[in-house]
């Protein structure tokens, strides 16, 4: 009797290995020693059964604890006693080969399929934006069909086992060494045939509707906010769950507010005479308005605030404040009366000016001299 070799030598991992570290070396020679990739190389092929049995102990904390006991004539009490054929290799490892070969040996394959997700823009005034709004939005998708409730199926009918692969929803073909499932050409995998369609729905179990949807639209959102509606995407297939709406908000400038994050900015144009001498005035706010006291002698770009009135952030509802900031206007088209007031204003203006530079050139003077 031949003395079989080492399960941890055959795999080339330590005895302390984690079961990722097993299952990704026994991939990696699975994939070595493939008989398609080896065709007619006995070698390869008892290499690859080497591994599989391997992999089948260590893989299993039970039988892997029993192992690293007893060795192989504890494994081998337990029942087990190797593989027989490529069959009993696909059939255990099915999980392995549908990660690395794109199929799966056993079984039928999953006919539930979840539901396409949706998009929709829309479009947000600055106000709508800041302080939120329900709403209703109409929107194209898939639905069940109501008439045959999605089997797709003529009332009064049932669909029938495909006969090609006998409902199983896949045929077998001879590849290599051994037999390899794949997806039913006839019934793409669902294991069922339609022989008396739906009329509404045309066989497909689904039907296009218009519906309307509600969107709570949260204060202080901006453009790129997204809004996920869990389940309001398209139908499922065959019982599965509908996808998600995603709503995608995009928010119209304003005629005079401007948004920085959660503040305000609105640019107040003053005269000069405003700037100069102050004045209480009236501005807009994102609620009404409200009285501003302009300072004496403000300058132009001056900044003064209202704390609070600016955009609810999303995470926690605080306001931002809204920024004022002074634009000063220059008058045009005087009148004479203006323009002779003007100048005697600049003449006072130079007047001191001259009185101030007199001033520093008679210190500048005094001190040099001194």
């Amino acid at each position: 009797m031949i003395a079989k070799r080492d399960y941890y030598e055959i795999l080339g991992v330590d005895r302390n290995a984690s079961a990722s570290e097993i299952k990704a070396a026994y991939r990696k020679l699975a994939l070595k020693y493939h008989p398609d990739r080896n065709p007619g190389d006995k070698a390869s092929e008892e290499s690859f059964k080497e591994a599989a049995e391997a992999y089948e102990v260590l893989h299993d904390p039970q039988k892997r604890n029993i192992y690293d006991q007893y060795g192989h004539q504890g494994i081998e009490g337990t029942g087990f006693s190797g593989f027989g054929g490529f069959d009993d290799i696909f059939s255990s490892f099915g999980d392995i080969f549908e990660d690395f070969f794109g199929f799966r040996t056993t079984g039928s394959r999953t006919r539930v399929q979840r539901g396409a997700d949706l998009r929709y823009n829309l479009n947000l005034s600055f106000m709508e934006a800041a302080f939120g709004k329900d709403m209703e939005i109409n929107i194209e998708k898939m639905e069940v069909c109501s008439t045959c409730n999605g089997n797709a199926c003529k009332p009064g009918t049932q669909p029938e086992n495909c006969r090609p692969c006998g409902g199983t929803g896949q045929v077998s073909r001879s590849q290599g060494f051994f037999t390899v499932r794949t997806t039913c050409p006839t019934c793409r995998g669902h294991g069922q045939s339609i022989p008396h369609p739906c009329s509404h729905c045309n066989g497909t179990g689904q039907v296009m509707v218009s519906k309307k949807v509600s969107v709570k639209i949260p204060a202080g959102v901006d453009s790129g906010s997204r809004l996920r509606l869990t389940g309001e995407g398209e139908a499922g297939i065959y019982g599965g769950p509908s996808g998600d709406l995603y709503v995608f908000i995009s928010v119209e400038p304003h005629e005079f507010f401007k948004r920085n994050n959660t503040d305000v900015i609105y640019r107040i144009p003053i005269s000069f005479i405003q700037a100069a001498l102050g004045d209480k005035i009236k501005v807009p706010t994102l609620n009404n308005e409200k009285k501003l006291e302009i300072p004496k002698g403000t300058q132009p770009g001056d900044i003064l605030r209202f704390p609070g009135l600016g955009i609810p952030s999303l995470r926690n509802g605080s306001r931002g404040d809204q920024i004022m900031q002074i634009v000063i206007n220059t008058p045009t088209n005087l009148s004479k009366k203006q323009e002779e007031l003007l100048r005697e204003f600049a003449k006072l203006e130079s007047s001191k000016l001259s009185t101030k530079l007199k001033n520093i050139f008679k210190n500048t003077n005094t001190t040099a001299s001194g």
